[in-house]
Order: C-alpha cells, then structure tokens, then sequence
C-alpha cells in the first residue's frame, strides 16, 4: 500500500522550531525542536467533517513519524527543567 505524503498545505514541520502550533478544532499540537506536545481534545464524528479531521490528524502524524525514522535517535532524552524568569513587579 502506497504511503500518503503529508498534506503539503499545512505548515507543521515536526521538530523544525519551537514556535509552531498546529490546531485541529480543540486540538493543538506544538512543535518543538526536541519534542512535541498534545494537548486539548478532539472528537472524530461519523460524517465528512470527521473524515476531513482524522485525515488531517493522520497526516500530522505520519509526518512526525517520517521526520524521526530519518533520524539516528538516542534511547530518550532527559525532561526539560521548567526554567522561571523573573518578571518585574508592575507595583514596585
């Protein structure tokens, strides 16, 4: 079976930059340059709409599946440490 190239119309590229988000209703998938992040819900409906969602979900997978099988991985990489910057205080 032939495999299905990444819709070239998205603009997601796994691991390019840490900016990037890719939203998909509630469903938001940030890019990293490390890792990728998930968060939010998505519900894949028994219609067209559906179809067109779980398509595009597909495709955003198979691209970062593609990106990492390029890639010489290491076993894991460590959990980055939140790091906190100081704001300064508007009421000083």
């Amino acid at each position: 079976m032939p495999r299905r190239k990444s819709d070239p119309a998205l603009p997601f590229r796994p691991f390019a930059e840490d900016a990037g988000v890719q939203t998909l209703a509630g469903f938001s998938i940030e890019n990293g340059t490390q890792r990728i992040a998930l968060h939010g819900s998505l519900d894949l409906t028994r219609d067209r709409a559906g179809l067109e969602r779980a398509r595009t979900l597909k495709s955003l997978f198979e691209a970062i599946v593609a990106t990492l099988e390029t890639e010489d991985l290491p076993d894991s990489i460590p959990d980055e440490p939140e790091t906190a910057e100081p704001v300064r205080n508007p009421f000083a």
